[in-house]
């Protein structure tokens, strides 16, 4: 694991249940934490040792070295409009996001913000439950940019590596070339078999239990979050239309299938 450099004061900005879950990681390895939302999660700050601040401008008079943006894919582009970050009397220096999808969120950081705000494109790929008992071997991916001063940049980037994260360093659009496949992929059949309204039975297969644990995992996490993936990655549309055809090929199969064993029964 790399050799932790220094503390730093990171403004988060959206406070829900992953930005609480990375904000735990970072409170215990001694870091300063200031959080807004647009919901008001002061009690939570509290409990953690997070101070929350309901207006955003308040956040960046802060001095902080970091913002990091934890809002849903669909509200990033209205977050980012609102978000004060020119005139700031001593704006943050660097801005990370951590969203599902990477050239959407890329493409607004460098329109939206400061030229002197470095960038930094990340996607931790596991989550509360998938992290709960601890990071290490999960992939953070992430993308430099626009970094100038590297100092902090691995400063923030060894927050994942103290965890034992396994560091995967891939541009922005390959990741989402990628995630379509995967990610988006996987949200799909969860999202198709919960359609389907599966129960559990007496005689479950493991692979039955694999397919309900997978649906249960995937609608677990929000519609806003699905929809993002479809809408702001372009690589989505063309593995949602992949899968229609692959089941219109399985389906077409059967029914030959059937059609050939009633002519050799003739």
């Amino acid at each position: 694991m790399a050799e932790q450099r220094g503390r730093l004061k990171i403004g988060i900005v959206g406070f829900g249940s992953f930005a609480q879950f990375l904000a735990a990681a970072m409170r215990r390895q001694g870091h300063s934490l200031f959080a807004t939302s647009r919901s008001d999660y002061s009690l939570q700050c509290s409990q953690m040792g997070i101070i929350f601040l309901r207006d955003a401008a308040e956040l960046l008079e802060m001095e902080i070295e970091v913002v990091l943006i934890c809002t849903s894919i669909v509200s990033l582009e209205q977050v980012l409009r609102s978000l004060p970050v020119h005139g700031c009397r001593r704006g943050p220096r660097l801005f990370v996001d951590v969203l599902s999808v990477k050239q959407h969120p890329r493409d607004l950081l460098l329109q939206s913000l400061p030229e002197e705000g470095d960038v930094l494109c990340t996607h931790p790929m596991f989550g509360p439950e998938s992290g709960k008992h601890g990071w290490a071997g999960l992939p953070l991916v992430f993308e430099r940019v626009r970094i100038r001063e590297q100092g902090l940049c691995a400063e923030f980037l060894d927050i994942f590596r103290l965890e034992g994260c396994r560091m995967v360093e891939m541009p922005c659009e390959e990741h989402d070339r990628i995630a379509a496949r995967s990610q988006f992929l996987t949200h799909t059949v969860g999202r198709v078999l919960s359609e389907m309204e599966l129960e559990a039975t007496p005689i479950d297969t493991k692979g039955f239990q694999a397919l309900l644990q997978l649906r249960d995992n995937t609608t677990r996490d929000s519609l806003d979050l699905y929809l993002g993936l479809f809408r702001h990655n372009k690589f989505a549309m063309e593995e949602l239309e992949k899968l229609e055809a692959a089941f219109q090929s399985v389906k077409k199969k059967l029914l030959e299938g059937v059609g050939n064993d009633a002519q050799a029964r003739l």
